[in-house]
């Protein structure tokens, strides 16, 4: 059949059984192989991209009603906060302000929120929800340390996307969850954290009693002069602990910066410790002796 002469053709990629029929196209062309099933009611030309959240919400698009937008975690991916880690896999979460009603469908989680103004926005196509709120709808979701790595990531960077007070008001507007955890998280959340794993690493350190780390501590030399930025730094006995995630370096020439950046830090008299991700294991013990070690050489003791 000439393309011209075939209804499908005047149907999105992802479109519901309802528009294809309502354009002319058999019930049976939409069983072949052509065309797939992601949720119920849905047909997607071809394939949806395997373990890809972006492409099962453009999936599910088509059947959004009036009032529905992507929320919780799902919306907080399409804003470039961190997930929590494997094996953890966020979910698609669809919600709705009443009196508007949630989708009910299999492959979906649906939400009814209490009656409120809305604050989504479209992204790339999809309605999702404003970071702010979608943070608060994680609290019942993830874990301490995941919610202070979003909430570093929210208010960090160039353009942070929410400022501390803007989510410590949605607190106060919405409520807390699971005794407190979201205030609680507030509570650690740090300005300049430039990866999760880093977050994770300054809970780490915090729950082994160390003193607290400055993160983003700019030294400086006896002139004046920039030398580098610390991820973690003890000022008072001068150990910069930084987070380094790569396997191995990809980038010779970023390594080698990196290494003359180390090598100036341990001119200036501090003790520079690099924690690597196979450090993270069974619990951060790794990590924790590193930065003891270093600690106690500078002079710290346990208590102090």
């Amino acid at each position: 059949m000439p393309a011209s002469d075939d209804p499908a053709a005047l149907l999105p990629a992802a479109f519901t059984v309802a528009q294809a029929r309502a354009v002319g196209v058999e019930r049976g062309r939409l069983r072949g192989l052509a065309y797939t099933t992601p949720f119920h009611s849905v047909r997607v030309r071809g394939a949806v991209e395997a373990n890809s959240l972006t492409a099962s919400c453009l999936a599910f698009v088509p059947r959004l009603t009036d009032g529905q937008f992507f929320s919780h975690e799902t919306a907080l991916v399409q804003h470039g906060v961190p997930m929590p880690e494997w094996p953890y896999r966020p979910a698609v979460h669809v919600s709705a302000y009443r009196p508007a009603r949630e989708p009910r469908t299999r492959g979906i989680i649906g939400h009814r929120l209490q009656l409120r103004e809305p604050a989504f926005a479209v992204i790339g196509a999809l309605p999702i929800e404003n970071p702010v709120r979608a943070w608060r709808q994680v609290g019942r979701l993830w874990s301490f340390a995941d919610l202070v790595a979003a909430a570093d990531f929210l208010i960090s960077g160039d353009r942070p996307l929410a400022a501390v007070e803007d989510l410590r008001a949605e607190i106060a507007t919405m409520g807390d969850v699971r005794s407190g955890i979201l205030a609680r998280s507030l509570r650690a959340v740090r300005f300049g954290v430039r990866s999760p794993r880093e977050t994770r690493l300054r809970l780490l350190l915090g729950d082994a009693g160390f003193p607290e780390p400055a993160v983003g501590w700019n030294l400086f030399d006896d002139r004046g002069e920039f030398v580098a930025e610390l991820d973690l730094a003890f000022p008072r006995y001068r150990v910069a602990i930084e987070y380094d995630g790569r396997v191995h370096a990809e980038d010779a020439a970023q390594f080698a910066r990196d290494a003359d950046r180390w090598a100036a830090i341990r001119d200036m008299g501090w003790d520079h410790r690099r924690v690597l991700s196979h450090h993270m294991g069974s619990g951060g013990r790794a990590a924790v002796a590193i930065v003891r070690d270093a600690l106690t050489r500078a002079g710290w003791t346990p208590g102090r």
